[in-house]
């Protein structure tokens, strides 16, 4: 079936429309960053750079790093941007832009988002990676998407049970990573948990200037969590939706985090420049170990 030109827009020169990507400009392994500048930061360690463009948030550059090719993609901040990123990549490979028809055969893309975060738990200090290997989603997003299939119902239930969640607010939902791409990062360097992802920076993530919150317990309550070993490490606004996208559409997802606050103890970095770096280093060796 043809998908109609209002469904999937294209730029004049055959681009998807928010990206201005075209099929040749991206590899199949792709690292997401939020901030634009940080897009940089990553491929100044490349051998060579091939493309580079930028349109609103969304910086792209492709390049190899000891041989590899490598595409590096800010998304800008939160679900609603994933949305599009992920969206819109899939079409790149899986959807033949010129006839507008999905590919017989359909590529599986390797995503690595490297991002910084609060831990929720004290023993996760700051300066430290964190491995999702859940995407807790708390801001509903993925609500429009069929997601029986990639949701976990059992987990799901124990946090609304535990946290008292409101029933007017978004059903959570707990989806997994890509354990292969776990099992290719994971290192003593890491520590794991479950990521939780709000669609709000302030409110959403328990934070009080002018306005009260619905719950303001709610971060205490994710910090106390435990069902059956799985606990809730840290907060942050892109990885559930990274991952649920990801598994409908058939992609490797794998969210990385320096954590460069800790909510439980009040503590920031002092240098949380320095640990990004780090984890930049330890992500790009990884994909080419």
């Amino acid at each position: 079936m043809r998908i109609k030109e209002s469904e999937l827009i294209l730029n004049p020169d055959g681009s998807v429309y928010h990206l201005n990507l075209k099929p040749e400009h991206i590899s199949d392994t792709i690292i997401f960053v939020g901030d634009q500048d940080r897009v940089e930061k990553i491929t100044k360690h490349f051998d060579s750079i091939e493309f580079s463009i930028q349109k609103r948030e969304f910086k792209t550059q492709t390049g190899t790093y000891k041989g590899k090719r490598i595409t590096v993609m800010s998304t800008g901040i939160g679900p609603d941007n994933i949305d599009i990123v992920l969206n819109e990549l899939d079409a790149l490979v899986n959807i033949d832009l010129e006839k507008r028809v999905l590919k017989t055969t359909l590529k599986s893309l390797d995503i690595i988002r490297i991002g910084t975060s609060g831990s929720l738990q004290a023993d996760i200090p700051v300066d430290s990676f964190v491995l999702g290997t859940h995407g807790l989603d708390l801001n509903g997003m993925l609500h429009f998407y069929k997601i029986d299939t990639i949701t976990n119902p059992a987990l799901e239930d124990e946090f609304i049970k535990f946290t008292n969640w409101n029933s007017n607010k978004a059903r959570p939902i707990i989806i997994d990573n890509s354990k292969i791409l776990e099992k290719r990062f994971e290192s003593e360097q890491t520590f794991k948990g479950i990521t939780a992802t709000a669609g709000g920076f302030y409110g959403p993530q328990g934070r009080v200037l002018r306005l009260p919150i619905e719950d303001p317990e709610l971060n205490n309550k994710m910090d106390t969590f435990n069902f059956e070993g799985n606990k809730i490490s840290n907060f942050e606004m892109e990885t559930s939706v990274i991952y649920g996208l990801s598994k409908l559409l058939g992609h490797q997802a794998l969210s990385l985090n320096a954590i460069i606050a800790n909510r439980a103890n009040g503590t920031f970095s002092k240098d949380p420049k320095l640990v990004v770096e780090r984890l930049i280093a330890y992500t790009l060796d990884k994909l080419v170990e």
